[in-house]
């Protein structure tokens, strides 16, 4: 299982899942360590808010993204496509992963998404 931790430094979870643009990315397989295996440093456009473009995005091959913050749209959105999209008050990723797949991770605070 591939998932996505939205982390504009690299370093922390960080917000607004639709509108980053760097992700850590682990691998977690049963019985395993969880390891980090890539960084998403993508390019402007790729944001999947900018992304209106029919075909393949990166992030469309994890089967979770986890973010400080993520929107009721972006988590349909995410959902409609089988990836499972979760917000969480976590700040350190590698933490978040292990909440995460422990059915244990912190709910981040509520969304206020205005367009």
């Amino acid at each position: 299982m591939r998932i996505a931790v939205a982390s504009q430094n690299f370093r922390t979870v960080t917000p607004h899942v639709g509108k980053t643009r760097r992700f850590l990315v682990f691998e977690a397989e049963a019985g395993a360590p969880i390891r980090e295996v890539d960084r998403l440093d993508l390019p402007m456009g790729m944001a999947l808010h900018d992304f209106n473009g029919e075909g393949h995005h990166p992030l469309y091959d994890m089967s979770a993204i986890i973010a400080a913050s993520a929107g009721a749209r972006f988590i349909d959105r995410m959902a409609r496509r089988g990836i499972t999209a979760a917000a969480t008050s976590e700040t350190d990723p590698a933490a978040a992963v292990e909440a995460f797949l422990k059915g244990t991770l912190p709910d981040a605070p509520p969304h206020d998404h205005n367009h």
